[in-house]
């Protein structure tokens, strides 16, 4: 089912020094609520001179909504100029977004997440206040008086941490998960696990905390607006799988990690059939037999982090690809991205668990294929092909196990 990975395990030619680039991220939590509540996180994600980029999760605490619309005003003369996951206007200082068809329903409780990149002159300051659908956002739902006086005996603290708060595996799992790092250690970059510089979590650190994307849409096959949305939403709702394994786990600095489509490499640009500007369109760049964005671009070609020559200047870089080509079986993954058939991927777009993509994924982060061995005490995993189809525990923990033995490299 799966291809071996060139990126991990075989790349050793580009070790480079890992440069972190942008601003420290910026969380503003306001209020927001349509019927009667909501809630909006708002973070800018990387900020250059004259740029920045931000991502925006609006989560509805009220009556469930089909279709929103999210307006707030900016201070600074702030101006929005490109978004993914919804449509933004602006005028003036005033800016809207709107959803796009997919995730226009939100039931109580639910969220959404959009993303944009920006200018700025001065300063930079986040919004103080956001409205859905014509609402105030408080970032909480109006709540009746109790009926019930409350309970005056308080919850008992817990007597141990959480389990994803340091390294502390189920026993049954510590020999196998020991086993694994002794042979990745072993075979990987030549014996120097270490000296190898692109993970993907060298790329998450250095964009302190968000992935770009270049799609690289080996077909000759059309995509519309909503194929092209629907394909980003499908790759970011599948890399959450894996970073909220995270979450809270061991220092892991990051509640989430957004995921942009930056680029779309093709043959004919007839074969995309949008006109707007919300992503970079290379044509007919042939590598590999294959279209390719920008190399200038590419952080498997500019390892040291920095984008002299990117079109689009360093915002507009790709850390790794999506590369769907016709007819392709199985799957590839590496630090350069992840491969699979287009038309495996494009006819699971709504599947729970796309299992190519989170086991190339996996390799992109470092973890390793079961074809020839199997750690002791453990059976079927994500990432022994074929014998399961969504992250288990063990997959869980192999990947905490990675960020365990480099956080150091990041000053955790």
């Amino acid at each position: 089912m799966t291809m071996s990975r060139t990126g991990t395990r075989l790349v050793v030619g580009m070790v480079a020094a890992l440069a972190t680039t942008g601003s420290a991220a910026l969380v503003v939590t306001g209020a927001q609520a349509a019927a009667p509540g909501c809630r909006v996180d708002y973070r800018i994600t990387n900020q250059w001179s004259g740029g920045f980029g931000a991502d925006v999760t609006v989560t509805n605490l009220g009556d469930p909504l089909n279709g929103w619309t999210l307006t707030w005003t900016y201070a600074a003369g702030q101006t929005v100029t490109q978004a993914w996951n919804a449509t933004v206007t602006q005028s003036g200082n005033r800016v809207t977004a709107t959803n796009v068809s997919y995730n226009g329903a939100l039931g109580t409780g639910a969220g959404t997440s959009f993303g944009f990149n920006g200018s700025w002159s001065g300063s930079n300051p986040a919004p103080t206040s956001f409205a859905l659908n014509g609402v105030t956002c408080t970032g909480a739902p109006s709540t009746p008086a109790p009926t019930t006086p409350a309970p005056t005996t308080p919850a008992p603290s817990p007597t141990s941490p959480p389990p994803t708060s340091g390294w502390n595996p189920p026993a049954n799992l510590v020999t196998p998960l020991n086993q694994v790092w002794q042979h990745v250690e072993q075979t990987y970059n030549n014996g120097n696990l270490y000296g190898f510089r692109n993970y993907g979590w060298d790329q998450v650190m250095a964009n302190r905390g968000y992935l770009n994307f270049c799609v690289r849409w080996d077909s000759s096959a059309t995509v519309t607006s909503t194929q092209r949305d629907q394909i980003h939403a499908t790759l970011a709702r599948q890399y959450k799988k894996w970073m909220d394994v995270m979450v809270g786990h061991n220092a892991w600095p990051y509640r989430d990690v957004p995921v942009r489509v930056v680029g779309w490499a093709v043959r004919d640009r007839n074969q995309l059939q949008w006109s707007d500007n919300s992503v970079d369109i290379y044509v007919n760049n042939i590598r590999e037999n294959a279209p390719q964005c920008s190399e200038p671009c590419g952080r498997f070609f500019n390892q040291n982090g920095q984008y002299p020559n990117c079109p689009g200047g360093a915002a507009r870089h790709y850390d790794q690809s999506l590369w769907l080509t016709d007819g392709f079986g199985g799957g590839a993954g590496g630090d350069w991205g992840q491969r699979m058939g287009r038309e495996y991927f494009m006819s699971n777009l709504n599947t729970e668990n796309m299992h190519i993509l989170l086991h190339e994924i996996g390799h992109t982060f470092g973890l390793d294929d079961f074809y020839d061995w199997t750690p002791s005490g453990v059976g079927g995993f994500l990432m022994r092909a074929g014998s399961a189809t969504s992250i288990t525990e063990f997959d869980a923990w192999m990947f905490r196990d990675w960020w365990r033995h480099l956080k150091s490299r990041y000053g955790y």
